[in-house]
């Protein structure tokens, strides 16, 4: 049974003869009721490329979950951000056709925004499980002082991420994180952001390089 919502040209939540009305994030949308097929139609060869493609990219993504959640916050207008991140890194930073797919990490996008970058960022594994970042002071009125630090340390043998989502501010000009023990002695992907202390701004991410052990 369908229900009007706003009135009598509200949206339709529930069964409406051949649709069905519900609604995701605010959004309002009608669906067919497909019948059930009893035949399958054979897929062609770039179905199911594509097809493979998606669930690399959906699988490869997963690590990245807590870093893109805040670095896409600004773009996710009526989808979600792990959906805008997908699209971005899916059309960027994948390479190889089916089976042979692979990751561009120079071209991978862990945020996208308009707060200014951190200034000349430099890395140095200073310990077997620390790794240091440092920057210059940012004399662009866009950057304030308190803005907050994302680190983000890929490892594609283990598919494995570890990093911070704030706690250490723009002015400190340097940040020491002491990563996974799982990580040493594993070459390392850095990406850094910085967002406004209170979420609302956030910078495009910066691919700092692999990080040999």
């Amino acid at each position: 049974m369908a229900r009007l919502l706003k009135g009598i040209f509200g949206p339709i939540s529930g069964k409406l003869g051949p649709v069905i009305g519900s609604s995701w994030k605010g959004i309002a949308y009608l669906r067919e009721v497909r019948p059930k097929k009893e035949t399958k139609v054979p897929r062609t060869e770039a179905q199911i490329a594509n097809e493979q493609k998606f669930k690399f990219v959906q699988n490869w993504l997963v690590p990245f979950h807590p870093y893109v959640t805040i670095g896409f916050s600004k773009k996710a207008i009526r989808k979600s951000e792990i959906n805008v991140a997908f699209s971005a890194n899916f059309h960027l930073a994948i390479t190889g056709v089916y089976p042979n797919l692979d990751v561009d990490y120079s071209k991978v996008i862990i945020s996208a925004g308009e707060l200014p970058q951190l200034d000349q960022p430099a890395m140095e594994l200073v310990l077997p499980d620390t790794l240091k970042i440092t920057w210059q002071q940012n004399t662009d009125p866009g950057a304030s002082f308190d803005d907050q630090l994302m680190l983000v340390l890929y490892c594609p043998e283990l598919k494995m991420a570890d990093g911070l989502t704030g706690g250490v501010k723009r002015k400190a000009l340097t940040c020491s994180f002491q990563f996974d023990p799982l990580l040493i002695g594993k070459p390392l992907e850095v990406y850094i952001a910085v967002t406004s202390s209170d979420r609302k701004k956030i910078a495009d991410s910066r691919y700092l390089g692999r990080m040999e052990p």
